[in-house]
């Protein structure tokens, strides 16, 4: 029988930089229910909660259909709302997924491909998916680094498809400046198997983790193997709301691509 797999979208009001940010409006949509109808669009999963700590997004979720539950407000990261969201919503699913729930603009096919892999290999515990860069992307990025830049997160991996390290920083780093390294851009999205998002949520935050301010390192330090999926965003342009200028933005891929669903 086919593991059973749940999309948890964390919400919460108190962002720093864009407070109340769930329900903000997007092309006529708030954005909560943007991303719950991308999750709802994911052909192999089994059930989409929304998990919040705050009343009125709460409310507006039941609003517009969604299934949703209160979380606690100490939760010190979205990965624990999400694990406490999975224990309270019962249901017995083996793969708990982890959906942003700023990530307007992420096609279901990529949940899809990670939800496929961890089926396909039950000895993956985490999954999580990459974007090989290619052409003026690439060459964007690459640019943004030297300059110092922190948006984006490199990822490498072994022939395995797990990951060896992720990073803010540029990795690989060519010395030969006529090296043409791939390059993989990391999507913050994660599958996990249930007792690995358990594992995960019990340990202490780690040494690389504090340094490069990246949760998922975290699992690598405890020796969690992380599996890296390509994907293909197939013509669409990957971006997430971060900050209120980011409606806009996104407001004009939308206009300009389409929806997504």
């Amino acid at each position: 029988m086919s593991e059973k797999a749940l999309i948890v979208i964390p919400a919460r009001m108190g962002s720093s930089r864009f407070r109340g940010k769930p329900l903000a409006i997007i092309a006529g949509k708030m954005m909560i229910q943007r991303v719950w109808e991308i999750a709802s669009a994911v052909n192999n999963a089994d059930a989409v909660l929304v998990a919040t700590d705050d009343e009125a997004i709460l409310e507006a979720a039941l609003g517009f259909g969604a299934e949703a539950v209160m979380t606690s407000e100490s939760c010190r990261t979205g990965t624990d709302r999400v694990f406490e969201a999975a224990q309270k919503f019962g249901g017995s699913y083996q793969i708990v997924f982890s959906f942003q729930g700023d990530s307007v603009l992420t096609p279901p096919w990529i949940i899809e491909q990670v939800l496929r892999e961890m089926r396909s290999n039950p000895d993956v515990r985490i999954a999580t998916p990459a974007v090989l860069l290619e052409g003026e992307a690439k060459t964007q990025y690459i640019e943004e680094k030297k300059a110092g830049g922190t948006t984006g997160t490199s990822v490498v991996f072994d022939r395995s498809y797990d990951a060896m390290y992720f990073s803010k920083g540029l990795i690989p780093f060519p010395r030969d400046t006529n090296e043409d390294a791939p390059l993989y851009r990391h999507i913050g999205l994660y599958g996990y198997r249930f007792d690995a998002l358990q594992a995960f949520c019990s340990f202490e935050d780690g040494y690389f983790e504090r340094v490069e301010k990246l949760e998922q390192l975290r699992a690598l330090e405890n020796g969690i193997a992380i599996r890296v999926v390509p994907v293909d965003y197939r013509g669409r342009t990957p971006a997430s709301v971060d900050v209120v200028s980011d409606v806009a933005y996104a407001e004009k891929i939308i206009a300009e691509e389409g929806e997504l669903v």
